[in-house]
């Protein structure tokens, strides 16, 4: 036997101890936990759009980006066409484009290469494991370039795409994002909706969709006039999967998304986190100010949506409208601290404490749940929020957060201090590359129930951040 493999023999089975952040098992060393990046990934993956322009390649892109960062897959999206614009400063025209433009096709090489090699960077170097490489790649050379680059780093390659022969869908893509363009900065409308047009048939002459004999080898999803059909071939594993299923609930129908908090509650008055307590007073008038709102912005089929918790129910009944539970979007369960102030928690839990202090997102309450968990929690809720049309979701602060951080791309270090007050409606309107809030407060008064972030860490705080062998030196009680 070999030395190393009486190593082996000897190292393994490990020894395990609980994270006390996470509250998970992980393995340790001499008292240490080996701390290991999760990856959601078996091997990285390439992420390749397809397509003529304003097709809709870079909503796509940016909105696959934005979801899977926010289920915990890190992810980086990288438009050619901005590498483009960084090289060459000055767009004049169309003919940049040309098939026959020597110079241009060189230039428009060199950008996709700069891309690449930034893929590589991101995803053999920084840790990322989904990259988003957003180009037309409409050529199969073109693509057939990527699938070797993709061989050679050890990346697995899902291509994405969009097939449009709706003259109107174009025509309105092209009016809301590309006359916004850097491109055409300096050009009345009239002249950028023509050069672009100009531009899409330099790239038709030599547009090669993917084929179901030619490219069946591929894996990909071909989606067609915005979602009216799909193709989809060769899915190979979880988040190849995962992305299919998202792209196929996505749609750009124009609406609106509702989000508020249930009324003010009993608990929240006594200032103590979760529980199931009915409305206050003041909650109550704000239901009532509510149904005025909602009855006075005139929706067209509007659903409701509320938690199984007895402070949302109370609020969506005021309505005088039809409503759905959602158990997903009960609030953030905080274990053995139910229904604690965290004046209590900080003289009970002082490590508890102090771990959630340190990472917020992360951190599970003992018997409970972290915002980690919640944004699991929340997927199908997300899921159905892009499959239907206008929709108010009555739920709780924490659930409130990490909706509203899908939606307006917020980082998990952010999330868990996103601002959403009591009796204040946001209205949600997503955009092309984006969305639009509006805060609407409704007049009705409620305690403020929002804990800013602490200086944990913070160079010039005195207090100490716990360490994880902290845990060894305080066993919180149970209760």
């Amino acid at each position: 036997m070999l030395d190393n493999e009486e190593f082996i023999l000897d190292a393994y089975p490990r020894e395990l101890t609980q994270n006390p952040l996470k509250k998970i098992w992980m393995p340790c060393r001499n008292g240490h936990i080996a701390h290991r990046r999760v990856c959601m990934t078996n091997c990285p993956t390439l992420i390749v759009t397809v397509g003529l322009p304003a097709r809709g390649k870079t909503y796509i892109s940016k909105k696959l980006t934005r979801y899977l960062n926010w289920i915990g897959v890190p992810t980086k999206e990288f438009n050619v066409g901005q590498y483009r614009r960084e090289c060459l400063k000055i767009y004049k025209s169309f003919e940049f484009f040309r098939p026959d433009n020597e110079e241009g096709l060189r230039i428009r090489r060199q950008c996709a290469l700069a891309a690449l090699n930034d893929v590589r960077q991101y995803l053999s170097v920084e840790g990322g494991q989904v990259a988003v490489f957003d180009a037309t790649n409409t050529t199969r050379e073109r693509r057939g370039t990527i699938v070797k680059f993709a061989e050679q780093n050890g990346f697995k390659v899902f291509f994405v795409e969009s097939v449009c022969e709706d003259p109107d869908v174009i025509a309105q893509n092209i009016v809301q994002v590309k006359l916004d363009s850097p491109d055409y900065l300096h050009c009345n409308t009239e002249e950028a909706v023509e050069d672009f047009m100009k531009r899409i048939k330099c790239y038709e002459s030599s547009y090669q969709p993917l084929d179901e004999v030619l490219d069946r080898d591929l894996s990909y999803i071909k989606i067609m006039d915005v979602g009216c059909r799909y193709l989809v071939n060769r899915v190979l594993d979880h988040i190849q999967s995962r992305i299919v299923y998202y792209l196929m609930n996505i749609h750009i129908t124009p609406r609106s998304i509702y989000l508020c908090r249930h009324g003010e509650s009993d608990l929240n008055i006594k200032g103590r986190i979760g529980g199931d307590s009915g409305l206050s007073a003041r909650g109550k008038e704000y239901a009532k100010s509510l149904r005025k709102f909602i009855h006075e912005q005139k929706i067209n089929d509007l659903k409701v949506w509320t938690s199984q918790m007895k402070r949302t129910i109370q609020t969506a009944e005021c309505l005088q409208v039809p409503y759905e539970q959602w158990k997903s979007l009960n609030e953030i369960d905080a274990g053995v601290c139910e229904e604690m102030r965290y004046e209590e928690i900080q003289e009970h839990f002082p490590l508890e404490f102090a771990l959630r202090d340190q990472d917020k997102y992360r951190y599970r309450y003992p018997k409970g749940e972290s915002y980690e968990d919640l944004v699991q929690r929340l997927e199908p809720v997300i899921m159905e929020l892009e499959r239907q049309e206008n929709v108010l979701v009555v739920c709780h602060q924490a659930v409130m957060r990490c909706l509203l951080a899908y939606f307006l791309d917020k980082t998990a270090d952010e999330l868990p201090y996103l601002k959403c007050p009591l009796h204040t409606v946001l209205k949600l309107t997503p955009m092309a590359y984006g969305c639009k809030v509006e805060s609407v407060c409704l007049g009705v008064d409620s305690v403020n129930t929002h804990r800013d972030r602490p200086e944990v860490g913070v160079p010039g705080s005195t207090q100490k951040c716990p360490s994880a062998d902290d845990v060894h030196k305080f066993n919180p009680p149970r209760g």
